[in-house]
């Protein structure tokens, strides 16, 4: 077997500007088998950079940047039909329509809360998003955990992305509870939001229900999860964030 079939045998077979790139390697590759034993202008050394850079640069092709949403249900998808219904999707269906060069990974886990975000983030910040959405803490309100422990628990996570993955982007989004709740825990907890936010110096999305939270058309029987036409709107207040970053 020759050094070119072998050469081929050992890479996959790529397309568009990157197949081009390919070709015009395999041919540089021929000319310098052809002329090795006619000239001595080229040395191996030079030969091998090439073959690095070209091979850096079909890398580089194939690479993709990543948004990484990481949260609840709402997240998640509760209670569609479809996943790609949710405001994930949604999100990826417009990257793609703009032919923008980034992957949106859903993370969200129904039911989550934010000790439970903060229990799992390690091993999730590992994939080194270049973008980071941090929306957790609705189950906590739901559930009266301390105010004190929620904003705990999201400054730990947005530490470890912060240490882990430090070129990472970080958007937090923000959260409010329904007035029956109390108004003086609920004016507290939509205030932890914008206080982590400040405070970490990170894009903010003040409340990721806007126009959707407590309007019955937008979300399921519950009350509480978006329905798919929600989730179009939520898509929309993430991506009025979201946008000038990509």
């Amino acid at each position: 077997m020759s050094m070119l079939q072998n050469y081929q045998m050992h890479l996959t077979v790529p397309t568009g500007k990157a197949a081009k790139l390919l070709k015009f390697c395999y041919f540089i590759l021929l000319v310098l088998l052809v002329s090795c034993g006619e000239t001595k202008t080229k040395n191996t050394a030079e030969t091998k950079q090439d073959l690095e850079q070209a091979k850096d640069t079909l890398v580089k092709n194939k690479a993709t940047k990543t948004i990484l949403c990481f949260g609840d249900s709402i997240t998640a998808g509760y209670g569609l039909d479809d996943v790609n219904d949710a405001y994930t999707g949604v999100l990826q269906k417009r990257i793609d329509s703009l032919s923008l060069n980034y992957t949106v990974i859903n993370s969200g886990v129904s039911g989550e809360t934010t000790a439970g975000g903060k229990s799992r983030i390690n091993w999730v910040i590992k994939q080194k998003p270049t973008i980071f959405l941090l929306e957790l803490g609705a189950n906590d309100g739901l559930r009266g955990v301390p105010l004190t422990e929620t904003q705990s628990n999201l400054q730990a996570i947005i530490n470890v992305v912060k240490e882990k993955s430090p070129e990472t982007t970080i958007i937090l989004a923000g959260m409010q509870l329904p007035p029956n709740m109390g108004q003086d825990y609920t004016t507290k907890f939509r205030a932890i939001f914008k206080d982590v936010a400040t405070k970490n110096n990170i894009e903010f999305i003040p409340f990721i229900l806007e126009n959707v939270g407590g309007i019955a058309s937008l979300n399921q029987r519950d009350g509480i999860h978006p329905n798919k036409d929600g989730h179009k709107i939520v898509a929309n207040n993430v991506w009025e964030v979201l946008k000038p970053l990509l």
